[in-house]
This record gives structure tokens, sequence and C-alpha cells, in this order.
């Protein structure tokens, strides 16, 4: 059962309180109005996630630290007459109504209206009174108004809300000519036709629609006409791709081969392309181009058995059938099975342990599995150290087999002590870097990340519970380090292949992650780290279909794709020639600039709810600033999972190498 109360505070605590909101009525009323009667409903778990959550109507619930933002950049008194221009959901409207006097809020959408009105009623908001109009024109019967709040972007200020301001009175309203990026602007009325502009920065809000705004018909036409000239500039561009196993597929990458750092996207979880694509690019940058590390988002304990197969190093003690846990059928696919295979044949041929290819996994989500990696190295190389280990890992225990309960048992003291032992444990392996690494340097890697690993998972379930930028930043970060740390145990002339979701590796700064919830992913961190040296390569679709779950830890199903959404830029390759191709972004150009523009661009991870897929997977990005080149399949197919040794209980467990 979800402790919603203890969520709403910790939300005002972690994400409004320590970003620099410091109003304490603010504060105060964000501890009070419960967003999760504010949401829709499934989307209660997510209330207290610092994000917009979608509403009917194809709009948004802003999300917390933007309501605090511009409720407190209002500064609104408690005998105020407020104004909101789009009442959404009706949260902010409460939020306010524990500030001031008054509150009169528009929304152009009847529907959206009605509910928000049921909603307050619901919650006792008894000084908000809401009508259904054009939010541009204001509301001249109950002006003039001590404070308006603006909850969409227009192009600029609209003239009817400056006039309907008292003397005194602020205006906080986004302003941009771009759809998703607009300035926070507060506006200060200090004479009959005079008023003091400040900027309070970037933001992205849904568009203004109104006489005033945004024209609604006359933006689908230029929307619509852009998209119709788009397609034809990505055909003359784009290169097309021939089947993976010809040579020329590869070849088409070679330009990345004299890179550091080499990242292969994926739209989905579950598409065998994406997974043959990035097969067929990582065999020719390690053949041709040095490349020895394929870093992947998988746990490293999983990983590390796989790469003990591939490079024929020694078993470490009785080890444990890899990827056995949800998802299976990520790692545990025919199109995986074929690369393992791949690579280990080809280790066979190269004599030094160190120029072999490698395969490590950069996630944390396996506990359980670091903690035994650790204990086994330590037993055999420092038994002292090995009994210090088990006392202190000893207060995880109770979530090894399922770690995400973790973020319950933290509510107390007696657990939050877990950090300083595990941390104390990561120290204390790592001090003896010098002596362990001397005896053999790749079981030294392996124990001091899984080390790293159980540290980072300590804080990583501590903080998921509650959501929000925090956890997704911890991950991400967490992965860049352990393919930092790999890079540097290889030495100043490695090179790493990075396989991850495109959320993972697309510049979260020109991404709806970034930009709205504060999240930063490997991609970002990779191109500050090594500058031109990374390079970026997203992948899309169309159609098709998928292996996915409908929910976490569910079983696996094939789903059909649902065709891309209109304006979005799945949609823009689609409507390009030819089915499959390779589209360089780095080029500065008119293609570049155009599809610089922010538009919506489809998520699919191991979970995909395609009767809820737009506001589900559907996120708005800058495609060339996020990636440096795209890969496009217009349709795909579900990969083939291989049987987990629960699936197979009668027959041996040979995974990777056995069918």
């Amino acid at each position: 059962m979800l402790d919603l109360d203890h969520a709403r505070r910790h939300m005002v605590d972690s994400q409004i309180a320590r970003r620099g909101v410091r109003d304490s009525r603010v504060l105060d009323a964000m501890r009070t109005v419960p967003r999760e009667i504010f949401v829709d409903v499934g989307f209660e778990e997510f209330a207290y996630e610092d994000a917009p959550l979608p509403i009917a109507q194809g709009q948004t619930i802003s999300q917390p630290y933007i309501v605090a933002r511009m409720t407190e950049a209002a500064e609104i008194d408690a005998s105020d007459r407020v104004l909101e221009v789009g009442t959404g959901s009706g949260y902010a409207a409460a939020v306010l109504s524990l500030l001031a006097k008054e509150v009169y809020s528009i929304e152009r959408h009847a529907r959206l209206a009605e509910m928000a009105g049921r909603r307050l009623a619901a919650g006792g908001y008894r000084n908000v009174e809401i009508s259904v109009g054009d939010g541009t024109k204001g509301w001249p019967e109950a002006a003039p108004f001590d404070a308006i709040l603006v909850t969409a972007g227009g192009p600029a200020i609209p003239a009817a809300l400056k006039q309907q301001l008292a003397m005194g009175g602020r205006l906080i309203i986004p302003v941009g000519t771009e759809l998703a990026s607009q300035r926070l602007i507060r506006l200060t009325r200090v004479g009959e036709a005079e008023f003091e502009q400040e900027d309070l920065g970037g933001v992205m809000f849904v568009p203004l629609i109104g006489e005033h705004g945004w024209q609604l018909e006359s933006r689908e036409t230029e929307i619509a006409a852009g998209n119709r000239s788009l397609p034809r500039m990505i055909t003359a561009a784009a290169i097309p791709l021939p089947d993976f196993d010809e040579p020329r597929f590869a070849e088409i990458f070679e330009r990345f081969g004299d890179h550091r750092v080499v990242l292969l996207g994926e739209a989905s979880h579950g598409t065998s392309e994406f997974y043959q694509a990035r097969a067929a690019i990582s065999r020719r940058l390690i053949e041709k181009h040095g490349f020895t590390i394929v870093a992947v988002e998988a746990d490293w304990p999983d990983a590390a058995t796989i790469d003990r197969h591939v490079r024929l190093r020694p078993a470490a003690g009785e080890e444990k059938t890899p990827f056995q846990r949800f998802p299976t059928w990520m790692w545990r696919n025919t199109d995986m099975q074929a690369f393992f295979r791949w690579l280990g044949s080809r280790n066979e041929k190269i004599a030094r342990l160190d120029d072999r290819a490698g395969f490590y996994g950069l996630d944390l989500y396996n506990m359980s599995g670091s903690i035994g990696a650790v204990l086994r190295y330590l037993d055999e190389t420092d038994p002292a150290a090995a009994a210090v280990a088990r006392e202190r890992y000893g207060c995880l225990t109770p979530w090894q087999s399922e770690p995400s309960t973790y973020g319950r048992a933290v509510l107390t003291e007696q657990y939050r002590k877990c950090e300083e032992a595990v941390v104390a444990q990561c120290r204390d392996l790592l001090t003896r870097q010098l002596d362990y690494a001397a005896q053999d340097p790749d079981s030294f890697l392996d124990a001091a990340q899984n080390a790293r690993l159980i540290a980072a998972a300590e804080r990583y379930y501590r903080v998921m519970y509650y959501g929000g930028a925090e956890s997704w930043n911890l991950r991400d970060r967490h992965m860049f380090e352990t393919l930092a740390n790999i890079l540097e145990a290889k030495g100043p002339d490695a090179k790493a292949i990075v396989w991850a979701h495109n959320s993972h590796i697309g510049d979260a700064r020109w991404t709806e992650m970034g930009e709205v919830r504060d999240e930063i992913n490997i991609g970002q961190l990779c191109r500050e780290r090594f500058g031109q040296d990374a390079a970026l390569i997203g992948f899309g679709t169309h159609s098709g279909t998928v292996a996915c779950a409908s929910h976490w830890d569910g079983p696996m199903e094939v789903k059909r794709v649902q065709p891309s959404q209109p304006g979005s830029y799945e949609n823009l390759c689609h409507e390009a020639e030819p089915r499959r191709f390779f589209l360089a972004l780095d080029q500065d150009g008119e293609l570049q600039r155009s599809l610089a523009e922010p538009r919506f661009e489809r998520f699919i991870g191991v979970i995909y709810r395609p009767e809820t897929e737009f506001s589900s997977h559907y996120a708005e990005a800058s495609l060339s600033r996020q990636f440096d080149a795209y890969v496009w399949f217009d349709e795909t197919h579900a990969v083939t999972p291989v049987p987990t040794a629960k699936e197979t209980a009668r027959v041996p467990d040979t995974y990777p190498f056995g069918l």
C-alpha cells in the first residue's frame, strides 16, 4: 500500500524546496493538496513523481515543481484575487485556493472544466470558480486580478491579460515561438501602461490556444506543411540499408570507427532488428577498429558470467545461469545468443586476454548477484575481509530477492544505516586495489564494480519508491561511471560500444526528460566527458511487433506496435523513403535545423501499453540535437526469447551457447 501522505511530503522536500522554492505558504499548500485525486485513474501511483502526467483532451497536469515555482513567482497574498488560464485537472487551482481569497480559472475544453469542477468540489475547495472559454481573453467581468497564472505557452503575452492586471499585479506566463520551448516571464504592472518584465528561465508547456495565442487551425496547417516537406528532405539525405549480413550494412558505420565511445540505441527493448543491427555494427567496430568493450543496459553480474564465457576466462565458482530476472527476453533471445557465439568464436583466435572483446553490464538492478560476487571474491583472496563484508551486507538481506521493496523498508531509521555500511565496504575494497590487482586485474575489476553497484543500488532502491528525477539520475550516473571505470581499467586506448535504450543514449538535454524533469542520461554524460569522441546513434520504427509485458514482472507478450502518431519523428521517417535507412544528423544544414524542432518521439520500454500509447510512450525531443545519427526500420519484429531454466525445468540450461 503506497503511503501517499509521506510521498507528498517527500515530493515537497526533495523536488521543490531543495530546488529553490522558499515561500513557506506555497510549500505548505503543496504538502496539503492531494495530487492523487487530480490525476487520471491508474496514474495515482505516479502522482508524486516530478513529472507532468497525461489527462483528457491531450493535455497534461503540470509537474509539481513548475506549479510551485509559478505560484511562488506570483507572490500571492491571502486577500488576492487570482486568475488561472488553463484549469486542466484542477490541481494548480486547488493549490492557489489555499493561498488566495478568490480563484477564477478558465479552461477551453468543456470536458476538462467539468472534471476539474467535480474534483475541486470533492476536495472541498470552495473559493474556485471555473469557466469554459478562450483564456487568452481573460475574464473581464471578474477583473482586475492581483495575479494571473497562465499554464500554457503562447507566442506573445496577450494584451487582454495585461489590461486585466490590478496595479502592482503579477502575470506569470510561458512565452516562445516554438511549441515546446518557452521562457517563463513575470510581468508586473507598475503604471497604467507601464510593465516591468523578468525572465525566469526556460520551460516547456502545451500551446496556449486562442484568439491572442496560437491559432489552432493555422498552427496545424503550418505543422502539416512542414511535415509534407520534411519527408522529402529525409529521403534525399537517407542512405539505404541492405540486409544485416551484407558487408555494406556495417561499412556505413565505419565513419564512427575513430571514436572512443559509440552508443547504439533502440526504440524498444524487444525488437529483433535493433539487436541485429547493433550486433552487425559491433562486429565491424571490433574487427576493423579495435573496440574491445561491449557495455550494455544489463546487470553487471549476469553480463560478467557471459564475459567469462566469451573471453574464455575461468568460471567464478558455481555460477548461476544469467538473465533469469524480468525482463528475461531483453538479453535471453536468439539475436543475443548469435552475437555471444560470434564473440566467443572470435576471441578463441586471440592469444592475449586483454585483446579479446568483452561483454559488460552497466545497470544496477541485481543487488543480490553483486553481493554474492563480492563475497566469493573476498572468500578466495581475503577471508577476514569476507567476514566483515558479510556482517555489513547483512542488513540488506531481506530485500536481495526483490530489492524494489527496499524503499518501503528505509522509512524507519533502522535501515538508513545500511548506506554507511555498504559505502564503507566499497571503500575498503577499492583501497586494496593495488594488492588485489597484482593477483588478477580482471577479477578485481569484477569485484570492485560489484561493490560500487551495491552502494549505488542501495541508494537507488531507497529513492525509487517515491520516483522522480533522483532515482533516474542515480541509475544513469551509475551506468556512466561503470562505463568510465571499464575504460580506465582497460587503458587509454580502450574503445567501447554501448547498447542501451534511446532514452539512455540520446542526449537528455534535448528531450522532455532534461528540459522538464531535470534528468540526465549516459548520452549527455558521454558528450560532456568525451566530446566529439562520443557518437550517439538512435533507432526507430513505425509499426510491426514487439516483445514486451503489460506490467512490471508480467509475462512476455508479442504485441502489435501501433502505427506512429502523425507529426511525430517516426511518422516523418515513415513518409520518407526507403523503408530502411541511415540518416546522419551531425551535418549542419537545413535538414538538421528542421529536425531540431521539438516533436513527439516514441519510447517503448519493457512495458508497452498500446491502448494508452500517446500518453504512455510519447515525449517531446529534438532529434538532431539528441543524436548524431538515426537508424530507421519502417517495419520491425519481436525478438525470439530463449526459455529460462524455470521454463525448461527438465532440460539443462546451457545459455548462451545451447539451443
